[in-house]
């Protein structure tokens, strides 16, 4: 073989951009979505992917991955990949409902504690000033959270979420009467707080579309809000108008869950329809809104509620709902879609 012969490349050259595009569709959509740059010369296959959110154990997951679905291609023999070093801004997820007693804030602590067990770094805010309730969901009531300079510290729970609520500044049972802008300083307050490393943040939106709503998306634009409802009209005339905010706000819609949605008798075991059912999908649907998924209305996840042991910090079949849409969560904040 002449010298000119083993000098030779391999494999026939490709343009830059086919060889990113055979590295982006090796790749599941989810991590095709943080790619940056990909090239493949003399069957080495160079990669640089964002992952500046994501944490240790997370990145080299990631890393793994790329690994993985590369090597596979039939012209790399050698795979590098590169992750970015910058962090991104702290995402916030508003979690909103226009209507109250429809679950949200349980809602909002399984997800939290669903996603914190996927490897996010997350924290919740408790925005309903005037009637909190995460302190009790994730069993720090009666702590206080210490401040650093003119901040408050954010809590940690037993559930490996930060947390920080009203209902942790104010004696318990003590009424805030508490005029609208108060009420928007006081989350603005929560959300500048100190959250250490903590990436992701979901706020626990009050009823409405009122002052608290306003502020938030004045001084703290959510970089997304998942939308809940029971399946009965009326919960959906008030979930569009909590849309509607949102939308003016050009802040993106994640999805629709549909809450309450069918009771099994714990006697009998047969499943009703208390508030209706499907209405959310449909809404969904018509709307042209992803729908996340369906939450029982169920006793085990009231009694955990009360207990602050969120059905999603275990392994049962309670946290199996929440996991699905934590699940679905997981996959916008990689890709950006559901």
């Amino acid at each position: 073989m002449s010298n000119d012969e083993k000098n030779a490349p391999k494999t026939a050259p490709k343009s830059a951009a086919d060889a990113e595009a055979n590295i982006r569709a090796a790749l599941p959509v989810e991590i095709a979505g943080r790619i940056r740059s990909g090239r493949i010369a003399d069957r080495r296959a160079v990669v640089v992917a964002e992952a500046g959110d994501l944490g240790a154990k997370a990145r080299e997951e990631l890393e793994k991955l790329i690994e993985g679905a590369l090597s596979g291609l039939a012209d790399v023999d050698e795979v590098r990949v590169a992750l970015t070093a910058d962090r991104r801004r702290r995402m916030i997820i508003a979690v909103g409902s226009g209507k109250g007693g429809v679950g949200k804030s349980t809602l909002t602590t399984n997800l939290a504690v669903a996603l914190a067990k996927m490897g996010h770094k997350v924290g919740v805010i408790d925005g309903d000033i005037y009637g909190p309730s995460q302190p009790r969901l994730l069993a720090t009531e009666r702590e206080k959270p210490m401040s650093q300079g003119d901040k408050l510290v954010a809590i940690d729970s037993p559930h490996g979420v930060k947390v920080l609520s009203m209902g942790h500044v104010v004696a318990p049972g003590k009424a805030l009467a508490w005029r609208g802008p108060m009420a928007g300083k006081a989350l603005a307050q929560l959300v500048d707080a100190v959250w250490d490393d903590t990436e992701l943040l979901l706020i626990d939106l009050p009823p409405g579309t009122g002052d608290v709503q306003i502020s938030m998306m004045a001084d703290s634009k959510p970089d997304g809000a998942v939308l809940v409802s029971t399946p009965q009209d009326l919960a959906l005339m008030d979930a569009a108008r909590a849309g509607q905010l949102f939308e003016d706000g050009n802040v993106p819609i994640i999805g629709l869950v549909e809450n309450m949605s069918g009771y099994a008798c714990p006697h009998c075991g047969e499943v009703s329809d208390p508030f209706g059912s499907g209405g959310v999908e449909k809404f969904a649907s018509a709307l042209e809104i992803p729908f996340l998924g369906r939450i029982p209305l169920t006793m085990e996840t009231r009694k955990s509620g009360d207990a602050g042991q969120p059905p999603a910090a275990g392994d049962g079949e309670g946290a199996e709902p929440f996991v699905a849409v934590a699940a679905q969560i997981d996959r916008w904040l990689k890709t950006g879609a559901i």
